[in-house]
């Protein structure tokens, strides 16, 4: 049995429950209380950096979602794979869970963490710098981004696993300007998804805890 250490409001891990449920794995999740620090301190015995998710395949342990994604397209195939065979497609994946990670999703997180600081710890200036990355990667998002359904063509992948919660969380963050439709559009698409309405359903009973709660968007939350 997969075991994924993990907790619901993370967006790394939604990252990673959204490949499980797209192949339809079964595993056993296990809540991690990062807050708590002797849970904390039992997390780092079993992997030292104490960071989630943490997949466990018997006893190996795989860190880091994109390694992760990778491990079960080649031990855990399940209903469907998420990285192409072809190598140009590949590439393109590859690059775009890149960009989804590094330049929405750390941003996003980076300007949560300055939220979770006492108001007088805050810095405004590294908030205000969060800000403008994440314009640039809209904007980078509305040009680059091809003319499928989603991130690569019409094939579901692990691009897409990492745009659902870097978007989601993001636009509370930065909500995307009006003037970038492609970018709108294919987040209606990941937000319609099965599996990422799923992650979303489930993560709803603890999103009173995010700082940014109160700016959940409504029109996808009321559906699920």
């Amino acid at each position: 049995m997969l075991v994924l250490h993990y907790h619901p409001l993370s967006s790394y891990c939604w990252k990673m429950l959204i490949a499980l449920y797209e192949k339809d794995l079964p595993f056993e999740a296990r809540l991690v209380n990062l807050g708590d620090p002797q849970a904390k301190a039992d997390f780092r015995c079993l992997w030292p950096t104490a960071k989630i998710p943490l997949l466990q395949d018997g006893e190996r342990l795989i860190p880091e979602t994109s390694i992760q994604i990778e491990y079960l397209d080649r031990h855990h195939p399940g209903a469907v794979r998420l990285l192409p065979a072809d190598p140009d497609a590949l590439l393109e994946v590859r690059l775009w869970d890149r960009l989804f990670d590094l330049y929405v999703m750390n941003p996003m997180q980076r300007f949560v963490a300055q939220r979770l600081r006492p108001e007088a710890a805050r810095d405004p200036l590294a908030s205000d710098a969060v800000l403008d990355e994440l314009l640039m990667a809209y904007r980078l998002i509305e040009l680059r981004l091809g003319t499928g359904t989603w991130a690569v063509g019409e094939i579901f992948s692990l691009a897409d696993c990492a745009a659902a919660p870097s978007l989601f969380y993001a636009a509370i963050v930065q909500p995307f300007p009006a003037a970038h439709p492609v970018l709108s559009g294919y987040f209606e698409r990941l937000m319609a998804r099965p599996s990422v309405r799923r992650v979303i359903r489930e993560a709803q009973p603890w999103f009173k805890y995010f700082p940014l709660g109160e700016a959940m968007p409504e029109r996808f939350l009321g559906a699920l």
